[in-house]
C-alpha cells in the first residue's frame, strides 16, 4: 500500500472513528435517559444524589450537584432528613444563608432544631448514612439516635483573626457529641482522651467526616476544638 494512499484514507478512518465514538456517546446518553433503562441510579449521570444509595466513584460528583443547586439540595433532602425550607437570609456581604433550612433530623439521628444551609444538612446526612451509623453499629451495636450540636449559623470572624468565619454563611457545623439507642452517651469533651470504645468512635466518626467535608477540626487541631468537632463544606484544610 503506497504511503499516498495511505495518507488519502487516513482522514476518512479518523471521521468513520470520530462518528461511531458520537454515535456511542449519544446511544449511551439516550439509554441512561430512558425510563426503564436498567442502569441503577447511583451508576446514572443525569439521576441525582440519593444518599441511602451506595457509595461509587460518582458519588462525590453527584453530592457537589446537589450543594450547588439549593433546590435539588432540598429534593435531596426531603427524602432523607426533616428539614423545614426557609428563604434565604441576606444580612451583608460577609453574612447570610443561601438554601436556608431548620434541619431537625438526619436519617435515623435527631439533630435539630438547627439553621443552616442545605448543602451543610446534605453533607452531615451523608456523614450520617456512611460513616456515623456504621460506625456505632459497629462498636456499640447500637445506632446513633441524636447528633449534639452547638448551631451552625454564626455572623462572626474567625477568632483571633480578621477573616470570616464560614458558620457566617452557615457552611459549617459544629458536633459535641452523640446519643446511642442503648442510653450510651459519647461527648468530645468527656471522652476524646480515654482508651475506650467511646474515643475509638470519635475518631473514627472524625476520620469519615473527611470523606464528605472539605475541612475537618477537632480536639486533635488546637484546644479551642477540644469540645467539637468543626465540620466545614469547602476548602482543602486539615482532618484532625
Amino acid at each position: 500500500m503506497s504511503d499516498e494512499f495511505q495518507k488519502r484514507r487516513s482522514p476518512v478512518k479518523r471521521v468513520a472513528a470520530l462518528f461511531l465514538l458520537v454515535a456511542v456517546v449519544l446511544l449511551g446518553s439516550a439509554l441512561m435517559r430512558h425510563p426503564d433503562t436498567p442502569l441503577p441510579d447511583r451508576w446514572n449521570v443525569f439521576e441525582p444524589l440519593a444518599v441511602k444509595d451506595p457509595i461509587t466513584p460518582l458519588t462525590a460528583w453527584k453530592l457537589d450537584w446537589a450543594t450547588s443547586d439549593p433546590k435539588l439540595c432540598k429534593q435531596v433532602m426531603q427524602d432523607v432528613g426533616r428539614i423545614t425550607e426557609m428563604d434565604d437570609l441576606e444580612v451583608d456581604g460577609n453574612c447570610g444563608i443561601v438554601g436556608r433550612v431548620q434541619l431537625r433530623r438526619v436519617g435515623d439521628a435527631d439533630i435539630g432544631p438547627i439553621e443552616t444551609a442545605c448543602a451543610t444538612a446534605l453533607r452531615t446526612a451523608m456523614w450520617e448514612e456512611h460513616g456515623v451509623q456504621p460506625i456505632a453499629l459497629d462498636l456499640f451495636n447500637a445506632k446513633v439516635s441524636r447528633i449534639r450540636h452547638v448551631g451552625s449559623y454564626n455572623c462572626r470572624r474567625i477568632s483571633g483573626t480578621s477573616r470570616m468565619s464560614t458558620h457566617a454563611t452557615a457552611s459549617a457545623i459544629d458536633v459535641t457529641g452523640f446519643d446511642l439507642t442503648d442510653g450510651t452517651r459519647i461527648r468530645l469533651l468527656k471522652d476524646w482522651d480515654d482508651d475506650d470504645l467511646k474515643a475509638q468512635f470519635l475518631r473514627e466518626v472524625r476520620d469519615t467526616s473527611c470523606d464528605w467535608f472539605g475541612t475537618t477540626l477537632g480536639p486533635d487541631y488546637n484546644a479551642a476544638h477540644a469540645d467539637h468537632f468543626h465540620l466545614q463544606n469547602k476548602g482543602w484544610g486539615p482532618c484532625r
